[in-house]
């Protein structure tokens, strides 16, 4: 059985969805916190059970019989997110899981700007050190953040940002049944995966390619840091959105998220989705 977290989701969602379409569903199992809320999949043949991190013994029997668990990092920040991943890797030893991937990040590093960064480093280092085994994936980052700046940008037609370099920007739609191949390779081994875009892009390159897209000026306007969190906050962003928001700038200058690896292109069997593909789709791209 292969048991996710986080169905409700967008990334772990639609990693259900790709499952459904390769496997039995009496196969697939979810960890939820909202069961009641997931009562499709149930009907479908789902084996669908709530799973808390802050319930322990709730976990250990969402993952109960499981042969591998999808663990999607858990919506929470710093040092809750990390005691989520503890319990959750705890629950699968005591469950006797056979491997645990987990949905880590490029540049995962305890000494990188990216405040998520320092928390996948951790959760990866957690798992090296736990008994079950473990597949870290390091994905690139998620594309949404870019489609939706450039969104912004293609109304007002200013693009306000600071200084930054080439991010391999990843999509949902190729990440999702990329992992749902490794959650079904039976011979999967490796203890990190790389899953990436087939290239890597500076803002200033993709508001470029947008405005080309849309057919719309986007003039970039490279701010300082301090000024981007300063415009970020005064916009309504919480602190610590901004401080995230600036440490994706922070991070790319310090060449922490432009990796760019074949193997996403190679599971999926056809090259990544381009940015230019997403924004010729007749409604608001998802990514």
């Amino acid at each position: 059985m292969i048991v996710i977290t986080g169905a409700g989701g967008r990334l772990g969602g639609a990693v259900v969805t790709e499952l459904l379409e390769r496997a039995h569903p009496g196969d697939i199992g979810i960890s939820t916190t909202r069961p009641e809320e997931l009562s499709e999949l149930a009907d479908r043949g789902v084996r669908v059970r709530r799973g808390d991190y802050d319930d322990p013994e709730s976990l250990a029997s969402a993952f109960e019989g499981a042969d591998r668990v999808l663990l999607v990092s858990a919506p929470r920040h710093g040092a809750a997110a990390i005691e989520a991943h503890r319990i959750a890797i705890e629950a699968a030893r005591a469950a006797g899981v056979g491997r645990v991937l987990y949905t880590s990040h490029v540049g995962a590093d305890p000494l990188s700007p990216f405040p998520p960064a320092v928390t996948h480093a951790t959760t990866e280092t957690m798992l090296r050190e736990s008994p079950v085994a473990s597949t870290a994936l390091r994905n690139g980052f998620y594309a949404d953040t870019p489609l939706r700046l450039l969104r912004t940008a293609a109304e007002t037609g200013v693009l306000t940002i600071p200084v930054d370099a080439p991010v391999s920007w990843t999509f949902h739609r190729d990440l999702a049944p990329g992992i749902a191949s490794l959650l079904l390779d039976e011979t999967l081994v490796e203890p990190v995966v790389t899953l990436t875009s087939d290239r890597a892009a500076d803002m200033t390159e993709l508001a470029a390619t947008a405005a080309a897209a849309l057919g719309r000026p986007i003039r970039v306007q490279q701010v300082t840091d301090d000024d981007y969190r300063a415009g970020l906050i005064s916009a309504g962003v919480p602190e610590f959105g901004a401080d995230m928001m600036l440490g994706i700038f922070r991070a790319s200058r310090q060449r922490r998220l432009g990796i760019v690896d074949p193997t996403l292109s190679g599971l999926l069997g056809r090259p990544t989705t381009t940015l230019e593909s997403a924004l010729a789709e007749a409604d608001a791209p998802r990514a």
